[in-house]
């Protein structure tokens, strides 16, 4: 991924559709003065009983993966996206995801694409363990060497341009009595599906806008680092799978195993 590296969430729900019964009667009633008793046929072709349980297999569904859900914030929350996460912390946080993949099924995006579309919330990220911003790839460290605070972190998907943005939103230390300096740095990225939940991602630039009291300065547009000097470990694209999608919530896994969790902004 770019120079951040935020690849840093909803699975597609099965429909069941319930045939009508088949169920037809036929009545062969004769007049009152006749005196004979009422003889009723019944087909039993295609008859099929009203089955309770799976009238309400759906429901029994959505309720664990709403449960679900819930562990997984439960067991992301207070981890300030990762940064204060304890390696009990990590191990937690992938066995929720891991029960809450199991439990949406595979992830089919040629079929569900517009699931990914809006402005996406980082809530955690297993890579900011690390302390830096890149995560398991080269970033700024944050509170050791350089004072950088780390605000919200969004991505903003567009799946008709294919527009793929990390936004991140940053606070730099400045030295007394000078106030910090707010920005909002924009990561912009092309992506493309390279499977059925698999995408690609390939930067483009970066765009850096202040805020707070330098609000009024314009964007400034970081130049790009030429690909043959690039050093190997930021090849200025990246891959992940997304492994749980829905309306509100998404999971993706980064070509280094890095974990996210994103809900919709």
């Amino acid at each position: 991924m770019a120079s951040l590296n935020l690849l840093p969430h909803p699975p597609l729900f099965s429909s069941f559709l319930h045939r009508p019964h088949c169920n037809t009667h036929l009545l062969l009633t004769p007049k009152p003065s006749q005196r004979r008793p009422s003889l009723v046929v019944k087909s039993t072709v295609g008859v099929a009983d009203p089955s309770p349980s799976s009238s309400s297999y759906a429901g029994d569904t959505s309720d664990s993966i709403s449960s679900l859900k819930l562990n997984l914030l439960s067991a992301v929350s207070g981890l300030n996206r990762g940064l204060a996460a304890s390696e009990d912390d990590l191990r937690k946080a992938d066995d929720a995801a891991k029960e809450l993949e199991a439990a949406g099924g595979l992830v089919d995006l040629s079929l569900g694409l517009d699931n990914l579309q809006g402005r996406w919330k980082l809530i955690y990220s297993s890579a900011f363990s690390s302390r830096t911003l890149g995560g398991s790839r080269p970033g700024p460290p944050i509170g050791r060497l350089l004072p950088i605070t780390l605000g919200q972190v969004f991505q903003r998907i567009d799946i008709l341009s294919k527009d793929f943005d990390n936004i991140v939103e940053l606070q730099l230390g400045a030295p007394w009595p000078l106030p910090p300096l707010e920005a909002t740095a924009t990561l912009a990225h092309k992506f493309e599906l390279i499977g059925s939940s698999k995408i690609k991602i390939v930067f483009e630039k970066t765009t850096v806008k202040t805020a707070g009291n330098l609000s009024q300065l314009p964007p400034l547009e970081v130049p790009r680092i030429p690909d043959a000097l690039r050093p190997p470990s930021n090849p200025g694209s990246g891959e992940f799978e997304v492994t749980y999608l829905d309306s509100d919530t998404r999971i993706t896994r980064g070509d280094r195993g890095e974990l996210r969790v994103f809900v919709i902004a």
